[in-house]
């Protein structure tokens, strides 16, 4: 780079925007034709800038360079030291600079050019406008040398006929000014007719009448002279032929027209059709259409006319920008000597059919066309001037630059059609170490029309880059379960750098302990196993460092995905699942969910469960874990469900455990109490005379089937026990004397014991006839039955001591004569079969008594064995079972207060004994709980029972009765509305309510409740 380079260079760099203060314009106006080293104008004194530097004060050598297209002529030259303008050796024609346009006397020939003044801290654009003046440095000419004229001969005096005008390249006063008819021997003159558009006409008149018999030709000349100083001229010969009289000549409808054309015309397109008319007839009216003498050769080289039909058509191509306007004269000839004349303007309009022009002018010199730049080089450095242009008009002639594709350079405007190619970032070797792009010249035309310029730019190093990764984020995946020193992948970073500056070292950065990675060649291994359940994703960073001084580097970050195997089998929340649910709870409910997890991912984590050995009895949701009942519960059934879960993974192979369900059923209170003891209604406990007060006298037991508080009981006397002779513990169920028996109180007490759960929501009821007949012996047992079997009669809530007791003198004192009177007679008789029948009874009772107490103690025991009995078609009661009516209380502790009505309804087999008055009619349906105790076959009596009624007294107040269980007569006081509804003993819905009202029955104003369970059957 010479010195001169060096400092273009430092110029375009300290040049980082260009305004109104280093832009600026000058004009200066020159004659054409100057001879060289002719001064033309000072740039430093003319724009009065000064040689001082403003912040130093001191005197500074400016260099002023002029911007020139390379192998252009230039036509000026600028002093590098002093900035004068001088012409060159290179000749300035207006003619020529300006040749195809018609520059009228105010329009202006001119010719740009840009100077640039350096160095850096001066740096100026100037743009210099030349103005180049006409000179008179050439003379008018005629078309042609020889013009030729016919005149008819009866031509009229003062008749005048065109000649074609002359042409001068000069403008203004140095064109055409005056035309001079030479020898025109009197018979001939010249007019000059001036058009609107200054254009100068000569037309010859006829001065005398003219004689072709006589002369049929004149030759003379005519002379035109242009304005200038000197003044230039030049003749030609005219010829005039005088020829024979035609009357009539052609006549135009138009004598001036004006069209327009595009320039892209094709060949043979019509411009006008011209129609003159002639008055004549025959040959005479025959018309030829001719161009006028004064039409331009090159405008016959364009235009074709039809001599026939005067059609003016496009014979060659046209170009607007060679001649926009054509001034065509056609004349119409009948063959008279005065042909008709019509005047055509063609205007030639633009068609966007020249590209703009692009005038690439660099300022740093290239070096074989290319421009070399540090990448050190600052944003806006200068590297040449454009400058565009387009022939075209308007809009097509509008044109726009820019930069083909992206690069860092832009293009700065400086004036309308020019621009600064400059840097527009900065420059990076190692990113780009060449550039070659266009610039692009687009005008606006439709369609538009392109012009580009080749710009090469080459960059020089400098060591400025760090060590770039080719990702900034490697991503890798790696399986489970892997091997150590396994190959995870190469990680790679380039250096655009050369040398040392590019030799790169890696480096893990923390959180890396997994792996290793190799400095030199960046190869990264697994330095341990991966567990995806214990971490799923390593994220860590990679260091690559140059070996530059100072050293440069850069980080890449790296995520390891551990991919999932099928290592991992599911897992219940829980081994065992338990599940508490009410009994009575319809089929397909839903009574619990499992819980199962997989560690594993993606299908190794998709579960599905399924039960294992169930029989059907619950349904599970493979994918939900609900479960769901397929049966009804009822706990005294079947108090749990036990079965196992399977879990299956959806792996390759599949991965399965298993969990327990427990479905525990939770209690309902839906049995009532079942009486044990007393075993029948119609058995009695004595009650001596001797009898201490608080001795138990008898015992009431029940159980309940239910659980909990459901089956906890307790005992009330609710009727028989009006002189509070009685008293019955509320727990245990043991009645005791309350005070010593009196004489008063001989005879038979019936005692109506209520025994209610204390369930939730509806306590159950049940109720139990105790006899306890007050006497020191009871020696005839029949009679005591009989007494039993009357005192049915009486209602339950009324006291059976009024009634029974002359029935109990009566017998007292029969008994007493009987015994005595008998007891001499068959003492012996007696003894014996007293003695062999207490031996007989003795074995049988102690062993039914080893029986029931084996079998009453354990329930349980019975209750497993008729679990086995659950599924067996259900029988009815024989007709021994009795409905059995149990009272809810509102108030149980006051319970002995409440009226009782009933009816009881004996078996059949007692009917025999009963009062005729009564209709037992059958015994109602009942159902059978196939895991109820079977109570019956712990129950039987030999004693005759006899069948007793009692009837209603009043209505019972506002109490409500529920038949929920059918028991035998043996054991429990059974009550009974033929017209209650029944429901199963299996159903968990409330009770079905109904009032009814029969002789012999019990009414209620509260509703009644019916469930008629089976409890057991006769053996």
């Amino acid at each position: 780079m010479d010195l001169r380079d060096f400092y273009l260079l430092a110029a375009l760099i300290a040049c980082l925007r260009l305004d109104s203060a280093i832009a600026q314009e000058l004009i200066y106006t020159i004659r054409e034709e100057l001879p060289e080293n002719v001064p033309i104008g000072n740039i430093p004194k003319d724009l009065n800038i000064s040689h001082i530097n403003a912040a130093t004060g001191t005197s500074a050598s400016l260099v002023y360079r002029l911007v020139s297209k390379a192998g252009d002529a230039p036509l000026v030259k600028v002093s590098s030291s002093t900035g004068e303008i001088f012409t060159t050796s290179n000749r300035i024609d207006r003619e020529k600079l300006c040749a195809g346009a018609s520059y009228a006397e105010e329009n202006e020939c001119f010719f740009e050019l840009e100077v640039v003044i350096l160095p850096n801290d001066f740096f100026r654009l100037i743009k210099i406008k030349i103005i180049v003046k006409d000179t008179n440095d050439n003379a008018p000419m005629f078309p042609s040398p020889v013009i030729n004229i016919s005149i008819p001969e009866n031509t009229l005096i003062n008749s005048r006929f065109p000649i074609p005008s002359a042409t001068d390249p000069d403008t203004g006063f140095n064109g055409v000014q005056h035309y001079e008819l030479l020898n025109g021997q009197s018979v001939f003159g010249l007019d000059i007719v001036e058009t609107p558009e200054g254009e100068k006409w000569p037309q010859l008149i006829v001065q005398q009448n003219l004689d072709r018999e006589q002369k049929d030709t004149y030759v003379m000349k005519i002379k035109v002279e242009d304005g200038g100083t000197p003044q230039k001229s030049s003749t030609a010969i005219l010829q005039v032929t005088v020829s024979d009289v035609n009357d009539n000549r052609p006549v135009f409808k138009e004598g001036q027209v004006e069209v327009h054309i595009p320039e892209n015309a094709p060949v043979g397109t019509s411009v006008i059709q011209l129609h003159a008319t002639d008055a004549d007839i025959g040959s005479n009216a025959e018309i030829r259409y001719i161009f006028g003498a004064q039409v331009a050769p090159a405008t016959k080289r364009l235009f074709a006319l039809n001599n026939t039909t005067g059609l003016i058509t496009v014979q060659r191509s046209l170009d607007r920008e060679e001649t926009a306007i054509h001034k065509v004269t056609v004349l119409a000839s009948d063959g008279s000597s005065t042909p008709a004349r019509a005047t055509v303007t063609i205007n030639v309009t633009d068609v966007n059919d020249n590209p703009p022009n692009i005038d690439l002018r660099y300022i740093i010199s290239p070096i074989n066309g290319t421009v070399y730049l540090s990448e050190k080089d600052p944003v806006n450095t200068k590297i040449a001037l454009i400058t565009v242009s387009d022939k075209d008009t308007d809009v097509n002639g509008k044109v726009i630059c820019f930069i083909e594709r992206e690069v860092p350079f832009h293009l700065k405007a400086v004036y309308d059609n020019q621009y600064l190619l400059e840097t527009s970032s900065l420059l990076d070797y190692e990113g780009t170490k060449e550039f070659s792009f266009k610039i692009v010249a687009s005008d606006s035309g439709k369609p538009s029309l392109n012009q580009t310029a080749l710009v090469r730019v080459k960059l020089e190093d400098e060591n400025d880059n760090p060590p770039i990764f080719n990702q900034p984020v490697i991503e890798l995946s790696v399986s489970e379960n892997n091997r150590r020193g396994l190959y995870l992948t190469t990680i790679s970073a380039t250096d655009e750098d050369s040398g040392k500056n590019a030799d790169i070292v890696y480096q893990l950065g923390p959180n890396a302990s997994f792996f290793d990675l190799d400095r030199k060649t960046g190869v990264l291994t697994a330095s341990r196993v991966f567990d995806r359940e214990e971490q799923e994703r390593f994220i860590f960073t990679v260091t690559a460092r140059d070996n530059g001084t100072p050293p440069l580097q850069s980080q890449a970050a790296v995520i390891v995905t551990v991919l999932d195997e099928n290592d991992n089998s599911p897992k219940f929340t829980h081994n065992h699942f338990q599940f508490f649910v009410s009994e009575n709870l319809p089929k397909y409910s839903t009574v619990g969910v499992i819980t199962v997890t997989d560690a594993d991912a993606g299908e190794n984590k998709a579960v599905t469960l399924s039960i294992l050995n169930d029989n059907d009895n619950f349904v599970l949701d493979p994918y939900s874990g609900v479960i769901k009942s397929n049966v009804s519960f009822d706990r005294e059934q079947q108090s749990s469900y036990t079965f196992d879960v399977k879990a299956t993974d959806g792996g390759q192979p599949p991965r399965s455990s298993t969990a327990k369900v427990t479905i525990n059923v939770m209690d309902v209170n839906d049995n009532s109490p079942v009486v044990i003891s007393p075993p029948s209604n119609t058995s009695f406990k004595l009650v001596p005379l001797s009898a201490i007060p608080g001795s138990v006298v008898a015992e009431v037991f029940a159980v309940d089937i239910d659980t909990g508080m459901n089956a906890e009981l307790k005992y009330t006397i609710v009727s028989g026990n009006s002189k509070g002779l009685f008293r019955i513990d509320p727990v245990t169920g043991n009645i005791t004397l309350e005070e010593k028996p009196a004489p008063t109180d001989v005879g038979l007490h019936r005692l109506v014991v209520n025994i209610s759960d204390l369930g939730y929501p509806k306590s159950l009821h049940t109720l139990v006839l105790v006899f306890l007949y007050v006497n020191d012996t009871a020696g005839n047992a029949s009679y005591i039955y009989d007494l039993i079997r009357r005192t049915m009669e009486t209602p339950l809530d009324r006291n059976i001591g009024d009634s029974s007791q002359p029935y109990q003198n009566e017998d007292y004192l029969t008994i007493m004569i009987a015994i005595v009177a008998g007891a001499m007679v068959v003492i012996v008789v007696i003894f014996v079969t007293v003695l062999v029948r207490c031996r007989h009874a003795s074995r049988f009772k102690a062993a039914q008594r080893s029986k029931q107490g084996a079998e009453w103690m354990s329930p349980n025991q019975e209750n497993k064995q008729n679990k086995k009995k659950k599924r067996k078609k259900r029988k009815s009661p024989k007709s021994s079972l009795l409905n059995f009516v149990t009272i809810e209380e509102s108030k149980p502790d006051d319970a002995v207060h409440e009226p009782i009505n009933g009816t009881i309804s004996l078996p059949a087999e007692l009917e025999e004994q009963s009062i005729g008055r009564f209709d037992w009619g059958p015994a109602p349906p009942t159902t059978f709980k196939p895991n109820s105790p079977d109570l019956a076959k712990h129950y039987k009596s030999a004693s005759p029972q006899p069948a007793f009624h009692l009837k209603p007294d009043t209505p019972v107040s506002v109490k409500k009765h529920h038949v929920i269980q059918e028991l035998p007569l043996d054991n429990t006081f059974v009550g009974g509305c033929d017209t209650l509804s029944k429901r199963s003993s299996t159903s968990s819905d409330h009770f079905s309510a109904s009032e009814c009202s029969s002789q012999g029955g019990f009414k209620t104003k509260g509703p009644l409740h019916t469930r008629q369970r089976p409890y057991f059957e006769n053996h």
